[in-house]
Order: C-alpha cells, then sequence, then structure tokens
C-alpha cells in the first residue's frame, strides 16, 4: 500500500509565506521609506549653524537701534490693503520706503515680502496679493536694514496691530 500524497506546489506552502512575509515586507517598507526620504525636502533643517550663530549678534543688534530709535509702529489692514504708521522718539519716520516679511510657522513657500511706499509724515501704504489668515511671524525693516520690528501676529487683525521693539504686538 504505497500511495504517494500529492504536494503542493511552492507557492501553495503556508511556511514557506511564513517565513518570507516579514523580510518581504521590510524591503518594500524601506524601497518606499527611500523614495519618500529622496523626493521630500527638510525645509526646517538648516546645514550650517555656525553662520546662524554668527548672524545672532547682527539681529540683536538690529532690535537693539529700533529700540534706541524708539520706533513704534501700528498696521491697519483694508480688505487687500494694508496702511502703517510709523513713529520714532523724534516724531514721524521718514523713511523712502519699509519693507515687510511675513514668514509661516511651518511652510516656507507661503513667505511673504511687502514693500511699502511713504505717503508722508510717517504714513506708508502697501498691498497684499492674496489674503492672510492665521499666526505669522512679522519682521518690519528700513530701507538701509540696519533696525528691525519683529514679533508674532493673528492676521488679519479687526482693528490695528500695534508693533514695538523686541517683538510687542498687540492688535
Amino acid at each position: 500500500m504505497n500511495q504517494e500524497v500529492p504536494v503542493a506546489p511552492w507557492y501553495r506552502q503556508p511556511w514557506f509565506w511564513f517565513l518570507t512575509i516579514a523580510p518581504l515586507s521590510a524591503i518594500t517598507f524601506s524601497m518606499f521609506m527611500l523614495f519618500v526620504a529622496s523626493n521630500m525636502k527638510d525645509t526646517m533643517v538648516t546645514d550650517d549653524y555656525s553662520k546662524e550663530g554668527r548672524g545672532i549678534n547682527l539681529e540683536i543688534a538690529r532690535d537693539q537701534a529700533a529700540s534706541d530709535m524708539g520706533l513704534n509702529a501700528d498696521m491697519a489692514f483694508e480688505e487687500r490693503s494694508i496702511l502703517l504708521n510709523v513713529k520714532t522718539q523724534q516724531g514721524p519716520a521718514e523713511f523712502p520706503y519699509l519693507i515687510l516679511n511675513l514668514f509661516h510657522p511651518t511652510l516656507a513657500q507661503n513667505d511673504r515680502t511687502i514693500q511699502f511706499r511713504s505717503d508722508g509724515n510717517g504714513h506708508y501704504t502697501g498691498s497684499l496679493l492674496d489674503d492672510i489668515k492665521g499666526r505669522w511671524y512679522y519682521e518690519l525693516r528700513g530701507p538701509d536694514n540696519q533696525w528691525r520690528l519683529k514679533g508674532e501676529a493673528w492676521l488679519p487683525t479687526d482693528g490695528s496691530l500695534h508693533m514695538g521693539p523686541k517683538g510687542s504686538a498687540q492688535g
């Protein structure tokens, strides 16, 4: 009574799949992670920390210059138009133009730069190309980049946004 039991092909063997499922899933997952790592940009990471460290002293000097000048600014939004009033200790600021940089907290591609033109007597006007909503970091600077007013604000505000030295913003 010699009966031969038919043997199933290799792809129908349960032990084959039990032993190969872990290595196959590890290979698949590593290929996926390699693809993601090679196609994603790391915008939140900087390559040169020493260069940024040296620039910190320059940033502190710009903040101190704004404080020494007694700079204060009030910014008001009217749809896509921005009105800016800038005062110093000596009176209204008289710069030919001012630059406002708006930085999105997480998405660098949403950062914006707005140039204000002087209307005289410390009044400046600028305009937005797109609506802005949410939390933003701002930096207002002069044409010679010797001072800056910086801070954080929720934009647009219903009233006016007061900007002063040391990043104090009230809206």
